[in-house]
């Protein structure tokens, strides 16, 4: 698959939209009770956003020449896990924000105890929907090995756990092995997840062509996290949908604080590259994911 600029992002607006009518399809209706409930869900994840996840599983699948049909499910259980763990992170026993994509918080919007069931029920649905989805892969055993990725990803060896150990690094001085640790669970996990439930989908793929994958989920999980604190420097919270410089008020390490902005930069490119080698093994269809790796290290939000 050619494609130019223009032609990505079509792509992205295409996926973004798919994905965005499959969570609409998902979510229960918000007339449905436990109404403030199912508001405060609906409120979280279908608020503006890039949608990298689903945006990742498409552009896997379409490397791997899938019908988008089979990897729905899986574009919206990886945005659900995400949407709760952003609603959870934001309370204030967590990093306490009142901006997010723009908008108020789900604790903000709503209450505390509303944003705490939103974010566990999501995460139940996340789940639910892998199990359900009829348009999915048929192979119990690729379900299976998908929840079991999902669940080991976005709990305490992954996501999860990458939170745990942000909270405890406030205030302390992190090395760059330490930080790349912290990000590498906190969110390159779920980024890492969203190309090998895709993957998981495929009837044909090798053990090469999936080793390949993983190394470039590894490298552009990191490099968006690098490309994320270089915008909380350099950003400005109208772009940003959340506050500018919220991490440096907090005393947070980010890869900036630990080894300057220069070398931020120069480390996000590094990662770009690593992630083009990894995908050298693929022809034309993978230029949608070389194009996304390039994306993370040169937005602006």
């Amino acid at each position: 698959m050619k494609i130019d600029s223009e032609g990505f992002e079509s792509l992205l607006k295409k996926y973004q939209l798919r994905a965005e009518k499959t969570l609409n399809q998902w979510l229960p209706d918000e007339q449905v009770n436990p109404v403030e409930l199912h508001q405060a869900m609906r409120y979280s994840v279908l608020a503006p956003g890039k949608r990298v996840r689903p945006i990742l599983v498409y552009a896997t699948a379409s490397t791997l020449g899938l019908g988008l049909q089979l990897v729905d499910g899986i574009a919206a259980a990886v945005e659900i896990i995400h949407a709760y763990s952003l609603i959870h992170d934001d309370l204030p026993a967590m990093d306490n924000d009142d901006l997010r994509r723009g908008r108020p918080t789900c604790h903000r919007k709503f209450d505390e105890a509303t944003a705490i069931l939103a974010g566990d029920a999501l995460q139940a649905l996340a789940f639910y929907i892998l199990s359900h989805d009829d348009n999915m892969t048929h192979s119990s055993k690729a379900r299976l090995k998908m929840i079991e990725k999902l669940s080991l990803f976005s709990g305490s060896r992954g996501m999860a756990g990458g939170q745990a150990i942000d909270l405890e690094s406030v205030g302390k001085t992190l090395n760059i092995a330490e930080l790349e640790t912290m990000h590498i669970h906190k969110t390159g996990a779920l980024i890492r997840t969203c190309i090998q439930l895709s993957a998981l989908s495929s009837k044909q793929l090798g053990a090469d062509q999936l080793r390949a994958l993983d190394t470039y989920a590894k490298c552009v999980g990191l490099s968006f996290q690098v490309q994320d604190d270089i915008l909380d420097v350099v950003g400005d919270t109208s772009t940003l949908g959340k506050p500018q410089g919220s991490d440096i008020e907090r005393n947070k390490p980010t890869f900036p604080s630990v080894i300057g902005l220069d070398a931020s930069r120069e480390k996000a490119r590094e990662l770009h590259h690593k992630a083009l080698d990894a995908l050298s093994i693929f022809g034309e269809e993978a230029e949608i994911l070389r194009y996304i790796s390039a994306w993370f290290v040169e937005r602006t939000h």
